[in-house]
């Protein structure tokens, strides 16, 4: 059965609902809750008394205005609570190559974006599979509002399905165009995302997050195609300003435009294996057809913009910055070649081969400081509840008992 491809306001239709729904106790527990951080330390306080309520141990991923000794002094400083907390420096490469032809073919089409979120996202999972690790658990450093039954739950849903995520509906976790839509008046539902998602390690077709904006989405895209991707509650995130800077929905466009039409592909074709619809998608006719679709849903929510303007109580600044946004999004659009698309889609696929096959060969099984050395993170801080000293990496085996000088030698030491 074939449906009509349109570019849908809600993707619920892959989903598998079970926030309402009895979830059977988790065989296993999670063995680490993995944050890729990026703002201050007390930001991440509320994560961190989450992880110490469960008993489930950190790992914190730092960058950016994330420092790894102030983060460890904010764990340490919490009762029942233990992280490794590593620093990833701005250069910073995944071993053996992985994940580069895609990140390759999506660097000219992301208009200059920047981020690391995908690479702590997959330094998780690699560290996870090093460790011989069953269950992980990624929470952004900018999500609020945790159940610690939610979490359990969510942990149970990992016995049975590959991953399991929830929702932010609360700020509206979307891309800058759907945050446009919603100002605009028009329908807008929030899709599940890696913000907080639960992942099954031993999964056997383990993908990657690729360097592109909705890396979450094609890390799930089998699950979804399948809908086998099950929602479990909300959780809050942080509010922001989506249309204060129009370059983000410039660098968002390309990464929106390929979840958007390869999800419209997933809900147009039920029926289909997932390597189906994938060559369904990897064709030019399909990206010219849908790009047109984009920019006609584009057009629609600038011309509803432009008559809100008029309206009583309407923050104009707002609806101006909006209209700015789209114009970017709209200019970024029309400059995405359908066989750039097809490229991506192709390189995609290869870095899933190739990143499947390094899982597979990788060692389980190994110490922290080994399976860390493998991934070439020097810089690291092991601290808090259990851990009988403070200890830092970078190839020394010295315990510390003071942790400020345990941080102290760790950012000051030549690696």
């Amino acid at each position: 059965m074939r449906r009509q491809i349109k570019h849908g306001q809600s993707h619920a239709s892959l989903l598998q609902d079970v926030s309402a729904s009895s979830v059977p106790s988790s065989r296993s527990r999670l063995n680490a809750i993995v944050v890729p951080a990026a703002r201050p330390a007390p930001g991440l306080q509320e994560v961190i008394s989450l992880s110490a309520s469960l008993s489930v141990p950190l790992v914190i991923l730092c960058s950016r205005e994330a420092q790894i000794d102030l983060v460890a002094k904010q764990v340490a400083d919490t009762s029942d609570a233990r992280a490794l907390v590593i620093e990833v420096a701005e250069d910073y490469v995944l071993p053996d190559g992985a994940a580069q032809a895609s990140a390759e073919s999506a660097q000219a089409a992301c208009a200059g974006r920047s981020s690391d979120l995908s690479v702590k996202r997959n330094i998780g999972l690699l560290l996870g599979r090093l460790r011989g690790w069953d269950k992980i658990l990624f929470i952004d450093d900018d999500i609020r509002g945790f159940l610690p039954a939610d979490i359990e739950r969510l942990a149970g849903c990992l016995d049975r399905h590959a991953v399991a995520s929830m929702v932010s509906r609360h700020f509206p976790d979307n891309s800058v165009v759907c945050h446009a839509r919603r100002l605009a008046g028009l329908r807008q539902d929030v899709f599940v995302g890696g913000s907080v998602l639960g992942v099954d390690l031993q999964q056997p077709e383990l993908s990657f997050f690729p360097d592109i904006y909705n890396e979450d989405w094609f890390f799930f895209a089998r699950q979804a195609a399948a809908r086998d991707l099950p929602k479990i509650g909300e959780v809050q995130q942080m509010e922001y300003l989506p249309f204060a800077d129009p370059q983000r929905a410039e660098d968002e466009e390309f990464g929106d435009l390929l979840a958007e039409g390869l999800y419209a592909r997933f809900e147009a074709t039920p029926d289909r294996e997932f390597e189906d619809q994938l060559a369904l998608a990897a064709r030019a006719s399909y990206w010219q057809r849908f790009t047109e679709i984009r920019l006609k849903m584009i057009g629609e929510i600038q011309g509803r913009l432009s008559h809100a303007q008029y309206g009583t109580g309407v923050d104009h600044q707002t609806i101006e910055h909006a209209q700015e946004s789209l114009r970017r999004a709209e200019s970024q659009a029309s400059r995405i070649s359908a066989d750039l698309c097809v490229d991506f889609l192709g390189r995609w696929k290869e870095d899933n081969v190739r990143w499947r096959e390094i899982l597979k060969s990788s060692t389980t099984g190994l110490s922290e400081r080994d399976a860390l050395t493998a991934l070439g993170l020097t810089r690291w801080i092991s601290c808090g509840h259990d851990i009988k000293s403070t200890s830092a990496g970078s190839g020394s085996s010295k315990p510390y008992q003071d942790l400020a000088s345990a941080a102290d030698d760790i950012l000051t030491r030549d690696n």
